[in-house]
């Protein structure tokens, strides 16, 4: 590979690093490498040995997205030891352009470019185009982000939304607000829609009915509920996907995001054709005189596995990021 043609794009998270070239002003990764972050001791290293993988000596550009907070030129990655200072990292390989990202506004970056084959439609009508699309997805947290249209292209927006209150609609949710506030004080939407926060509400079920919960895992619950070997796993992981549909619909109505929602982030393409026979759409559709507004919103699984390595590539030929 020549040198000057590529510009080098990453995904970063706690575990693995994602590595890829792209063809300067283009988005299709090429040369994929998924490397350990415990085999390096810096980013540093990790960047040597992928080019040396990909054969090439040095790139003019790069941009990679973390699994953390982006603020300053200071990164330190939440869930694993890599420290890095930006500016120093760009200085060490001459890189013309360095730019880091917060992984979501990456996913949402990558969005656009995902194919439509790896895109699984949910629910929903054909939306408006110039409207902006919600990115939303339960992972480690649960992400938030959205897209703007502009002229020429998307402005991201870096929200907390997983961060919100969660609003109990019935009795038994109430209850498990009650036992999930003993155990946290406040309880945002994020203390049940991610990977541990499965864990939780099947704990809280649990409790409610009197039931053992023998179970100790997201995975675990995921797969006795799958296996149909466990009514209590297969309930709350309903419950999981009804409770999702809901926190996506009220997205969609503060941001006006009629140009679609987009569900990215590992654990939903774990169990896709259990959640396209959810709650979810109810839980989604149920806002009342909204109910046509978000009926013709259509929404969208995403089960591009690179779809942060696209959106490092649309972040490096986007002023706006």
């Amino acid at each position: 590979m020549t040198a000057v043609q590529y510009a080098l794009v990453g995904d970063i998270g706690g575990t693995n690093a994602r590595f890829a070239l792209v063809e300067q002003g283009g988005f299709e990764p090429q040369a994929i490498e998924v490397l350990a972050c415990g085999d390096y001791g810096t980013l540093d290293e990790a960047v040597v040995d992928y080019l040396a993988r990909a054969g090439v000596a040095e790139v003019a550009e790069a941009c990679f997205a973390v699994a953390s907070p982006v603020t300053g030129t200071q990164i330190r990655m939440t869930n694993n030891h890599w420290r890095f200072d930006t500016e120093e990292v760009r200085a060490r390989f001459g890189w013309r352009t360095f730019k880091v990202i917060n992984d979501f506004t990456a996913m949402a970056l990558g969005v656009p470019h995902v194919p439509e084959h790896n895109l699984v439609p949910v629910c929903g009508g054909p939306g408006d185009p110039h409207r902006p699309r919600l990115v939303i997805g339960p992972g480690t947290g649960l992400g938030v982000s959205g897209l703007v249209p502009i002229t020429n292209g998307w402005v991201p927006l870096m929200t907390e939304g997983g961060h919100v209150d969660f609003a109990p609609t019935e009795d038994t949710e109430m209850a498990i607000l009650r036992i999930l506030k003993a155990r946290f004080g406040r309880v945002s939407v994020e203390r049940i829609l991610c990977g541990q926060g499965l864990l939780n509400l099947y704990q809280a079920h649990a409790e409610i009915q009197g039931l053992p919960a023998p179970l100790d895992a997201p995975e675990k619950i995921t797969a006795a509920a799958l296996g149909q070997e466990d009514a209590l796993a297969r309930a709350s992981l309903r419950h999981f996907c009804e409770i999702l549909g809901r926190v996506t619909g009220n997205a969609v109505l503060t941001l006006g995001s009629t140009g679609g929602v987009y569900l990215c982030g590992g654990i939903l393409p774990r169990f896709l054709d259990f959640f396209l026979e959810s709650p979810f759409r109810a839980g989604l559709e149920d806002k009342g005189r909204m109910r046509p507004l978000i009926e013709r919103t259509p929404v969208f699984v995403v089960t591009e596995p690179y779809t942060g390595l696209l959106g490092a590539a649309e972040a490096l030929a986007n002023a706006e990021v």
